[in-house]
């Protein structure tokens, strides 16, 4: 009889797991970065479903009918909220109406940037997409402090979900903001030496990640990626670049990287990638730092003198 206990224990244990993860929350995250986080929070307890895959940009995304399924079952989604995601505001309101929204664009302790408009950051239109057609920058994900108040509220909000997973989300969480801590002070480190390069990025989404470790960006080829800028505005942008002797045009993977090419013809100026949505990383608890990482090689590269 003894040698039969065990293996009850074991099938006991096996129903209680089965019945925790029953309990746990249906999660559905809208873009990598959240998603990240928010998988990170829920390490061990759950895995959160995400939206926009791959290197889709959440400003013109379209909703799957897989995805509406996926949202109906909700019980509970993470989003930056409707100026970014606006492809989800109304299948939150309708679909997923009887699942907890959470805007992390209104997080406690949260910097919120005004949009750059002017100089050589092109003037923001009514017919672009809709973070800019309001007074803030949505890519606030870019600032590792911008992130740990996002896991706060993540935790929270999941701890209140979830009474009985409260103290795995709180350990979580903890660790992910002393991951970040982590993060941010290596970034620091590792771009320092080209604080004062002046560089031009493809489109304006990094005002977080160059204000948080103080770099010197000059302008952008266009303010959203789906607007395609006309001749006077590449001429401004060579002119600028030359002008500037800027060290670096940085290019997205999924937009064109031939008007990077012509923009800065003729001049001596490298060019480089920078990824802001981890299009190339594998979803999961790694991804935000994989992200910020490679951004920082990239530019640390880059902006390097003499290479």
């Amino acid at each position: 009889m003894n040698r039969l206990i065990p293996a009850g224990i074991v099938a006991v244990s096996l129903i209680l797991t089965a019945l925790d993860a029953r309990a746990a929350p249906k999660v559905v995250a809208s873009i990598k970065p959240i998603h990240s986080l928010v998988a990170g929070v829920m390490d061990g307890i759950g895995t959160p479903a995400l939206i926009v895959e791959g290197g889709a940009s959440p400003h013109t995304y379209s909703l799957k009918p897989s995805q509406a399924a996926v949202l109906q079952g909700a019980d509970m989604v993470f989003w930056v909220g409707g100026e970014l995601e606006s492809f989800l505001e109304k299948p939150i309101a309708t679909i997923a109406a009887g699942a907890r929204s959470v805007e992390l664009a209104h997080a406690p302790g949260l910097t919120v940037l005004e949009k750059r408009a002017g100089g050589s950051f092109e003037a923001h239109r009514h017919d672009e997409h809709g973070d800019h057609e309001h007074g803030g920058d949505l890519h606030i994900w870019l600032d590792p402090e911008n992130a740990k108040a996002m896991v706060r509220v993540i935790a929270g909000e999941l701890m209140q979900a979830d009474a009985a997973n409260a103290q795995r989300y709180r350990r979580n969480a903890d660790a992910l903001l002393a991951l970040l801590d982590g993060l941010r002070q290596d970034i620091a480190q590792q771009l320092a030496p080209v604080r004062n390069r002046p560089f031009v990025v493809f489109h304006d989404g990094y005002q977080y990640f160059e204000h948080r470790f103080g770099l010197a960006a000059a302008g952008s080829i266009t303010v959203s990626p789906e607007v395609i800028p006309g001749a006077e505005r590449i001429r401004e942008i060579q002119a600028r670049i030359v002008e500037l002797n800027a060290a670096c045009v940085f290019t997205e993977p999924q937009f064109q990287p031939k008007l990077v090419r012509v923009a800065t013809e003729g001049t001596r100026t490298k060019t480089g990638v920078l990824d802001p949505l981890g299009a190339g990383i594998a979803d999961g608890p790694a991804l935000y730092f994989t992200l910020l990482r490679n951004m920082a090689a990239s530019v640390a590269g880059c902006l390097a003198p003499g290479r």
